[in-house]
């Protein structure tokens, strides 16, 4: 079932923290994949301010009930104050592509 899983972000203002979470998340197999890209331009609003800012966007591919343990795995690894952890919901996937992220990580 899709339903099963999800895509999470998160973003971090350098490459090297976006890629020691993702390392982190899939060597404990809290994802079977995770994408670094960037940098991204963001702008958003911080303590009363419009900011601008490079940052490095982690999309990061598990399952639901993993999702609890990837957000305190991301937490403790993530330097922002209140980062961004979303996760989405995926409604559709190549029956393949789901079957072999769902044998990459831990069952729950």
């Amino acid at each position: 079932m899709t339903e099963d899983y999800i895509q999470v972000l998160t973003a971090t203002a350098s490459r090297d923290d976006a890629q020691r979470i993702a390392a982190a998340l899939v060597e404990q197999r809290l994802a079977a994949c995770v994408q670094v890209i960037g940098p991204i331009a963001s702008t958003y609003w911080w303590q009363g301010r419009v900011e601008q800012a490079e940052e490095w966007l982690c999309l990061i591919k598990s399952r639901r009930a993993l999702y609890d343990e990837l957000e305190q795995a991301i937490r403790a690894r993530h330097p922002y104050e209140t980062p961004e952890i979303m996760a989405l919901p995926v409604i559709a996937g190549s029956p393949p592509y789901l079957h072999w992220l769902s044998q990459e990580v831990r069952q729950a």
